[in-house]
């Protein structure tokens, strides 16, 4: 395996300014990950705002008893168990309970945590816990409900899980029946290419939706699997028993809404003085909560005085909201600009593993970071990888593409026109044509000539040259049929290429799926992604297996 640096900017560009040009943007951000110091003072900060949050022994109890469900590894006992000393620190990231874990990118996130909190215990000599937050509070079935891999045919094939209502419900607590698992599972096994690895991965996809009511315990279930062993902690962000936690935290925000709105809106104006739009919305009057009403999760907006939902299914005073909050706080949850805010109120985030779009929404919370007294964490970026197989490198290498040549589609389409057209170099009729016209030319006066000795030498002289003629039609057809097939093999070569690295005109880790993965590299793979050196800019890098 060699892994090298290649640049691929499908980053937005306040992401990439976050990343190249820190100093441009740092009136956004806390601190800059890249200075020690930063480091420093941020578990400097942790240890004197202890007593700000979520008592650790009441957190670790619900981590323990959520875990040993899910991800019942000794590895995460122990990260648990040291998470509950004070002083420990925490790496986080997380990501939404899709299917089958969704896309690459997810599985990149993860490797990114353990790694960065491998990496922040060795610099700063204390113990750092990597934690997942598993987004199952987000109500978007069309997000999560699908994946992609490669089937047989070269195409990238959709599987999709089916739920039983329409009900806008958070992820996990929108039911899947044992039927619609069956379904997804059996979709996968006909999708998935044959392999040496095929029937563990499906050993892995059937046991870890055993059972499963809702994506986010299948989630759950397959990130323990594969990384457990490692300490991963994981965490669902819509545990009810978890939300009992929270309620202090709502209660900041419900109290503090007003503050906290006004502070999303100058951090608008400040981005759009550097050129910048806002990555996520920062609605007039909102509340960025949401409160689940029967079998529906809404939106909370501030009208006159009230806490309502843009269709009036529900209004509340602050108050009766905060009677509503303490009763039920299951029925509370936050959205993108005030999720950041109670990852930190709940955990001690020495630093949170974003991709480029959640940096880019991070930039708008700093100032309501301070509204409740907090301090944005160091914002640390998810490392990003491009697998090229052995195939895909011999096949780059045979028509001299390079990763620049693949990754410019527009180059890429040109280098591709260019090879079809060379192969036109022999054109096939033109050729034959001339030289049935050259024997042709030869053979006739040598018929006449034989017709003046004997008439029968003459007839038997023109049905020797229409076979030979005959034969060399054949040869024709078969020089166009080999050149049909070649040109046939050259270009599903080029959509091999271009499908294995930029499925759907996207990078490679957007789109396919872990079993994807593991079918085609073994399920050493992820083991292989442990080895791979961490990378703290996250800066895109090829893996050349």
């Amino acid at each position: 395996m060699n892994v090298v640096q290649e640049q691929l900017s499908f980053a937005g560009p306040l992401a990439e300014v976050y990343v190249n040009q820190f100093a441009t943007v740092q009136h956004l951000y806390e601190s800059n990950p890249a200075e020690a110091s930063s480091w420093a003072e941020r578990v400097a900060w942790l240890d004197q705002s202890e007593h700000t949050r979520v008592d650790r022994k009441t957190l670790a109890a619900r981590l323990r008893e959520y875990n040993r469900q899910y991800n019942p590894d000794p590895a995460v006992e122990q990260a648990i168990h040291q998470l509950e000393q004070p002083g420990t620190a925490v790496i986080v990231g997380g990501q939404q309970s899709g299917l089958f874990t969704g896309p690459l990118l997810v599985i990149y996130k993860a490797v990114t945590i353990l790694k960065a909190a491998k990496d922040a215990s060795v610099r700063l000599n204390r113990p750092v816990v990597p934690v997942f937050w598993i987004a199952g509070e987000d109500h978007d079935w069309d997000e999560v409900n699908h994946t992609y891999v490669m089937a047989p045919d070269l195409q990238v094939r959709r599987i999709r899980m089916h739920r039983g209502g329409m009900e806008r419900l958070p992820v996990s607590f929108t039911k899947v029946t044992s039927e619609a698992w069956d379904k997804a599972l059996t979709e996968l096994e006909q999708l998935l290419p044959d392999s040496e690895h095929k029937a563990v991965v499906l050993d892995l996809a059937r046991s870890s939706s055993a059972d499963a009511d809702n994506l986010s315990v299948a989630f759950a279930k397959l990130m323990g699997t594969l990384f457990g062993k490692y300490g991963l902690v994981l965490l669902d962000s819509s545990d009810p028993e978890l939300r009992r936690l929270e309620i202090p935290v709502f209660e900041q925000m419900i109290r503090l809404n007003d503050e906290l709105e006004s502070a999303y809106h100058e951090t608008v104006r400040d981005l759009a003085n550097l050129g910048f739009e806002p990555s996520a919305e920062v609605a007039e009057d909102g509340a960025n909560l949401f409160y689940i009403n029967e079998r529906e999760r809404l939106l909370l907006f501030k009208r006159e005085g009230r806490f309502e939902d843009r269709k009036g299914k529900v209004s509340f005073t602050a108050d009766e909201l905060l009677d509503e909050l303490r009763e039920h706080p299951e029925r509370f949850s936050n959205n993108v600009l005030t999720r950041p805010l109670m990852q930190d109120s709940l955990l001690p985030v020495l630093g949170s593993v974003l991709g480029p779009g959640e940096i880019a929404y991070w930039s708008l919370t700093r100032k309501a970071f301070h509204k409740l007294g907090l301090k944005m964490p160091l914002l640390l970026s998810r490392e990003a990888f491009t697998v090229v197989d052995r195939t895909v490198q011999k096949h780059m290498q045979k028509y001299q593409l390079s990763w620049d040549d693949v990754k410019d589609a527009e180059g890429f389409r040109r280098r591709r026109d260019a090879w079809l057209a060379a192969q036109e170099r022999m054109p096939v009729d033109q050729r034959f044509d001339e030289v049935i016209a050259a024997f042709v030319d030869l053979y006739n006066p040598l018929i006449e000539e034989l017709a003046g000795i004997q008439n029968d030498l003459s007839r038997l002289g023109a049905v020797n040259r229409d076979k030979i003629i005959g034969q060399i039609e054949y040869l024709r057809g078969k020089a166009k049929d080999t050149l049909e097939k070649i040109h046939e093999t050259g270009l599903r070569h080029f959509d091999r290429i271009q499908l294995s690295l930029f499925p759907l005109s996207k990078p490679q880790e957007r789109v396919y799926n872990l079993f994807d993965a593991l079918n085609r590299y073994g399920e050493d793979w992820i083991e292989d992604l442990m080895n791979i050196p961490y990378e703290l800019t996250g800066k895109h890098r090829i893996i050349y297996l």
